[in-house]
């Protein structure tokens, strides 16, 4: 475990990495050697991702994994590589605010200096939890983070976008409602997901009085866009575990109908990946 000194050093250092016009840029990683790659590619943190994590672990995403084992994933991550790191915590593995604090106190003793938070109610994929319920949530991880003495950057997920709810003319106002009750019960910034299109993305930037993180992928548009828009952060989510796996699908499938094996060309060299492991 790193020294409280040194977790709030790297937390104060990963927060500076946040600001609008200069995103930090996170290609989510899910394991100790996809960190690696992450962080020699010149990532100033590493950001893991909750489908990838699951997955890795034999688990499906969206809380069916248990706290223990993110949390014992998270350490190793964050013994592999030197930059900061933050935890994809899904909805905070907790029944209760209170649980979510607990949380938040492992991911402190794991080394970790973030973490993202989603509203998703876990029982019901289609539903956000009410933003008062939420905001008791992030504040309790807030207060966990207070009494180590670290300022822990939670990174509050609004899922309105991402699960299409309610109806598509009020989406925009129920982020930014959900944004500011966000912020003022202790979010660092705001994550929202699900949107892409540069005109919206320009005004909850703007209507959001905290770093803006917005979710990105092959449709999306480039860096510089995002940039001009005032975005924060950009991640890339689940996407690099889940081109990592298509390429396993490909090769599979290749060596099962083709008898070939050209799939598997241009893979990272077996003394590369074991040097970042060593």
């Amino acid at each position: 475990m790193r020294s409280m000194t040194s977790l709030r050093d790297s937390a104060a250092a990963f927060a500076a990495l946040h600001r609008p016009g200069t995103p930090l840029l996170l290609p989510n990683a899910w394991d100790p050697l996809s960190a690696c790659i992450v962080e020699a590619a010149g990532a100033p943190a590493v950001a893991t991702t909750s489908a990838g994590v699951a997955w890795a672990l034999g688990a499906a995403d969206g809380d069916q994994i248990d706290r223990d084992s993110v949390l014992a994933l998270t350490a190793r991550v964050v013994a592999a590589v030197g930059v900061p790191v933050t935890a994809d915590l899904e909805s905070g593995f907790g029944a209760t605010a209170a649980e979510v604090g607990v949380t938040v106190q492992g991911v402190l003793a794991a080394g970790a200096v973030g973490a993202n938070i989603e509203d998703v109610h876990p029982s019901d994929p289609s539903a956000l939890r009410a933003p008062e319920e939420q905001a008791e949530r992030l504040a309790a991880a807030r207060a966990a983070a207070d009494a180590a003495g670290v300022p822990f950057y939670v990174n509050a997920r609004i899922d309105t976008y991402l699960r299409a709810v309610g109806d598509p003319a009020g989406r925009f106002d129920d982020a930014v409602a959900r944004a500011r009750a966000y912020l003022q019960a202790g979010a660092s910034g705001i994550f929202v997901p699900g949107v892409v299109d540069v005109p919206t993305v320009t005004r909850l930037a703007a209507a959001i009085d905290g770093p803006l993180n917005v979710l990105a992928g092959p449709s999306a548009p480039p860096v510089a866009e995002f940039a001009a828009a005032g975005v924060a952060r950009i991640s890339l989510g689940s996407s690099v575990a889940a081109a990592a796996y298509a390429v396993a699908q490909r090769a599979a499938k290749e060596l099962f109908e083709q008898g070939t094996y050209t799939a598997i060309e241009g893979g990272l060299a077996y003394g590369d990946l074991n040097t970042l492991m060593s």
